[in-house]
């Protein structure tokens, strides 16, 4: 908190505002208001949720999505703590399975399929996807090269996107097919194959739209990788 007029106040640098105006300050002072909401009002009303929870992991559902602050899955999905285990990767990517080179995202899936026993695996692509708007219009990524080599696991999907999809299209099919070309890497993971093949699991894709809300169900399409 800050002192009253008369008392002597530390020397700071000035905040560096973001885009939006909001400087670095006023975000952290947000994220620590918030944090006493949560508290004092959210976490005391569901407080037996939280008790459970606390001796009890067991969602149901793997939701992968992308990185985008704009795209939250449980507040799409309306599902409550507990129920959902996330994995979020620019542009919703999942790479391939490659023996020996275990990463992040596919520690994830292996956890939730293999040792939390999901029962549905949903991607969930997004219109005005940042990832797929670079690939589509293709920005230049030099100065992004981490970025750059990262949507190389999307080089399948935009192969698949037609060439006469027209420019004002282009995002928005390739956002399709890039749900479509992840859910079939999806399949190259061994516990995922598995639970396929005992019918254990089902995949879903999606495509959220921001403005709308709206929800694009891909699933009919999806292959399964050779």
């Amino acid at each position: 908190m800050q002192g009253c007029p008369h008392e002597p106040q530390e020397p700071h640098e000035p905040q560096e505002p973001h885009e939006t105006g909001v400087t670095v300050q006023d975000s952290t002072q947000d994220l620590a208001a918030g944090l006493r909401r949560f508290q004092q009002d959210v976490f005391p009303a569901k407080a037996e949720l939280f008790a459970g929870l606390a001796a009890r992991h067991a969602p149901d559902t793997l939701f992968i999505g992308c990185s985008d602050a704009r795209v939250v899955p449980e507040l799409i999905t309306q599902r409550e703590p507990g129920e959902l285990f996330v994995i979020r990767t620019a542009g919703n990517l999942v790479p391939a399975h490659a023996p020996f080179a275990a990463d992040g995202v596919a520690a994830g899936v292996e956890y939730a399929v293999a040792v939390l026993g999901v029962t549905d695996i949903v991607v969930c692509g997004h219109s005005a996807c940042g990832a797929m708007t670079a690939l589509a219009e293709g920005h230049d990524l030099s100065g992004a090269p981490a970025v750059a080599e990262w949507l190389r696991h999307a080089d399948d999907a935009v192969a698949r996107t037609p060439d006469s999809v027209t420019s004002a299209d282009r995002v928005p099919a390739l956002v399709r097919e890039n749900v479509r070309a992840q859910l079939t890497r999806l399949t190259t993971h061994p516990s995922v194959a598995r639970a396929l093949a005992r019918d254990e699991l089902t995949l879903h894709g999606w495509v959220y739209d921001i403005a709308t809300g709206s929800v694009e169900n891909l699933t009919a399409s999806v292959a399964t990788a050779a």
